[in-house]
């Protein structure tokens, strides 16, 4: 008896543990579940304003990658556009210099004509000086001449000096015998005419532009106009 009592109350200790557990497990899986979905509406509310957020901060994103490109592009056509100045200026740089260089050889070329231009004056000058010397030379000796040697002096065109011998010929002493002098380009006498004509005169013409005695030339073409008069007679 006392054994089956003992059954009995096992068998009921077993009939509450297992309807406290069925009523545990209702119980917990309530509790449980409504976490669960309390969780999962927390859930999907953050992830809908994160995903909102996100999305947002994409677009700002997007707007800002956009307005780097644009910027950069900007940047690429400033770069370009700096590039083209760049290459103008150098462009510029290397006309001026080109100009500056034809300038200095400008100026050196109009310098070195000046320095030309000086010596040839000077030149000029000196030979003016030498001739007017030489022309003075001649009118001094003009009259004595004229006296002592029956010789005339006459300018004629070109600035040339003809002498006029006479009583060469004794059987006509008023017969004239002629001889044409001038200053050639170079500052040097020139006989340019002689009638009538002497083998000498050339002779005669370069011992003048030796020795410059316009006297001893003169007294010598006087002497050959008398050698040929005689040879002439003869």
């Amino acid at each position: 008896m006392g054994n089956a009592q003992a059954e009995d109350e096992v068998a009921l200790f077993e009939k509450d543990m297992k309807e406290f557990w069925i009523q545990f497990k209702i119980s917990y899986g309530t509790e449980q579940n409504n976490q669960t979905s309390a969780l999962r509406d927390l859930c999907k509310e953050t992830i809908e304003t994160l995903s909102e957020k996100w999305s947002k901060k994409l677009k700002e994103e997007d707007v800002m990658i956009d307005k780097i490109q644009e910027y950069n592009n900007e940047v690429l056509e400033q770069n370009k556009y700096i590039a083209e100045k760049e290459e103008q200026l150098t462009e510029i740089k290397s006309k001026l210099n080109q100009e500056e260089e034809q300038q200095q050889n400008l100026t050196d070329s109009i310098q070195e004509l000046k320095e030309e231009l000086m010596k040839k004056m000077e030149i000029k000058s000196s030979r003016s000086k030498a001739a007017k010397e030489k022309v003075e030379q001649v009118s001094k000796i003009k009259t004595l001449f004229k006296e002592h040697l029956a010789l005339e002096m006459r300018r004629i065109h070109d600035e040339q000096l003809q002498f006029i011998f006479r009583h060469i010929d004794h059987k006509d002493p008023d017969k004239p015998y002629m001889c044409t002098l001038c200053i050639n380009e170079q500052g040097d006498y020139e006989v340019t005419s002689c009638t009538p004509p002497l083998d000498c005169i050339a002779e005669l013409q370069l011992k003048l532009r030796e020795t410059n005695n316009f006297s001893a030339f003169v007294a010598n073409i006087r002497k050959a106009f008398t050698a040929l008069s005689y040879k002439q007679s003869a």
